[in-house]
């Protein structure tokens, strides 16, 4: 009984980090109708470092091993160093995201940053890792619904869409980045480090880009802070808590729902209707998505298997 209540705690806490993240597309939306990207982001990443600080306070020094020597000093070198490698990347990512949002909906932006859960194993080819033939069928599956979804009659993608399509790829970068790092340093000083630098390199893109002014981002404020306060913050905290004991396949599978959620909430929120032929799509990427997932599972349940078995 109580194991049970403790899978349905944390499925619990990866539908609820999938809603936030789903529902941030639309906050997303919303915001670029008073600020530009770059602004946008510059603001919800620092808010999204300031939410992490207590945290990071209240934790202390981390637990893990301490480097060979240079103690705490050392230590925050690290996740300094670690997060201006992540904060770059994900600087490119949020802002090809960003700029495609502008003219594009929340829920088609949902379905084509999902796209990230196929490419991230697709991308470990890179490194030698081995990609099985779920994860191909997968990404045609995602392929043939992106078609559906974004490509016009005149078989041409609209630019919001290319740009978000861009930014995908730069997510599984990111998470590839991430997955290499975190095991380095202490997650929540790593993601509050890698929040600031995009914050940074935002700012500097809204002073060359953009006229950034004080009744715009009051306009916005309520966008912002869920981006930054609920998004960044708070849904990357459910997130940690949460995987700490739920298999990576399963948790993967829940959080691709966030997709489903910024359809749903662009619907509701902004009013946004998808043609058929985009719904087709949606549920054909939706599909692929967890397709492509079907390894992880089988590996994240073979050992249950085995111990029943050997019981």
């Amino acid at each position: 009984m109580r194991r049970t209540l403790s899978v349905f705690a944390n499925d619990s806490l990866l539908l609820l980090t999938a809603a936030i993240w789903g529902l941030a597309f639309v906050a997303q939306r919303a915001g670029m109708e008073h600020v530009g990207p770059f602004t946008y982001n510059a603001l919800r990443f620092a808010l999204g470092a300031l939410s992490l600080i207590p945290i990071i306070v209240i934790r202390g020094v981390p637990a893990a091993p301490p480097p060979p020597a240079g103690g705490v000093r050392a230590r925050a070198w690290g996740a300094v160093s670690a997060g201006l490698l992540a904060g770059a990347v994900l600087f490119l990512g949020a802002s090809f995201q960003q700029s495609g949002i502008v003219s594009t909906t929340a829920g088609k932006a949902g379905f084509i940053t999902g796209l990230y859960v196929v490419l991230v194993p697709l991308a470990g080819l890179l490194w030698g890792q081995r990609t099985g033939i779920s994860a191909w069928v997968g990404a045609f599956l995602c392929v043939a619904g992106l078609f559906l979804l974004s490509v016009t009659d005149s078989l041409t993608i609209e630019h919001g869409d290319l740009l978000v399509l861009i930014s995908a790829f730069l997510w599984a970068a990111h998470v590839q980045v991430v997955g290499w790092l975190s095991p380095r340093v202490d997650p929540f000083r790593l993601s509050c480090v890698q929040f600031i630098v995009c914050s940074l390199l935002c700012t500097g893109g809204a002073l060359v880009f953009e006229r950034p002014s004080l009744d715009g981002i009051h306009s916005a404020a309520w966008p912002i802070l869920y981006g930054g306060v609920m998004s960044a913050g708070i849904a990357f905290t459910l997130q940690v808590v949460a995987q700490r004991r739920a298999p990576p396949a399963h948790a993967a599978i829940l959080l691709s729902l966030e997709s489903v959620f910024a359809a749903l909430g662009g619907a509701v929120v902004l009013g946004e209707r998808l043609s058929a032929r985009g719904v087709s799509g949606c549920a054909i990427m939706f599909v692929g998505m967890i397709v492509s997932q079907v390894p992880l599972v089988a590996s994240s349940l073979a050992p249950r298997w085995r111990r029943k078995q050997g019981g």
